[in-house]
């Protein structure tokens, strides 16, 4: 396995008192960008992790598992977080499997999958990028789950894997002042609609 890259040294090691997890739509009157536009981010510096989050309604389904893990406050704190968000489509994809991890007795699982979705630091996808050309392919960085996550790029496309499963970049990054929201197609875990049953 390839060793975390300088990227990761550079992110920074913030340190969660708990454990921890949220994203952005594009608007309705401007230009839709095509698949192979690159994801930019927009800046929204007084809103928190968690407020931006709730501020996007394509990323309800996320905001709605970082509330049922009691995750909000992390992401409402001092500590800077890189949250990559899965779509509401992106829970949609899963059906109803994953539904059971929102019940209370659920909660260690449900948590353990939101801190894949989590990095130290504040890093955008235009940081992502910059690194891929430096180290000349992809690059990898430790989750808050302390899994490690490879970004890599295709036809002017981001991406992030994590084991067998590749989630593309998608709509614009949102920076705050404790982080940055980056949404992401597809939930990082092996197979989302078992992990109900782990």
């Amino acid at each position: 396995m390839t060793p975390p890259s300088s990227l990761a040294r550079r992110a920074g090691h913030a340190v969660l008192p708990l454990f921890a997890l949220a994203l952005l739509s594009s608007c309705g009157s401007e230009p839709q960008p095509d698949d192979n536009d690159p994801v930019l981010t927009e800046d929204a510096g007084a809103l928190t992790v968690a407020a931006a989050l709730g501020s996007d309604p394509d990323l309800s389904a996320a905001q709605d598992a970082i509330e049922k893990s009691q995750l909000t406050t992390v992401l409402d704190g001092p500590a800077s977080y890189t949250l990559l968000a899965p779509t509401n489509a992106a829970f949609e994809a899963v059906n109803d499997r994953a539904m059971p991890l929102l019940e209370p007795e659920h909660r260690p699982v449900l948590i353990a999958i939101l801190r894949n979705h989590l990095l130290p630091g504040h890093l955008t996808p235009e940081a992502i990028d910059a690194a891929i050309d430096r180290e000349g392919g992809p690059v990898a960085m430790t989750t808050l789950g302390r899994t490690l996550v490879y970004f890599s790029r295709s036809e002017g496309k981001l991406y992030v894997s994590l084991g067998d499963t590749r989630a593309a970049l998608v709509d614009s990054a949102t920076a705050v002042n404790n982080g940055v929201v980056i949404p992401i197609d597809t939930i990082l875990a092996p197979d989302p609609r078992n992990a109900a049953d782990q």
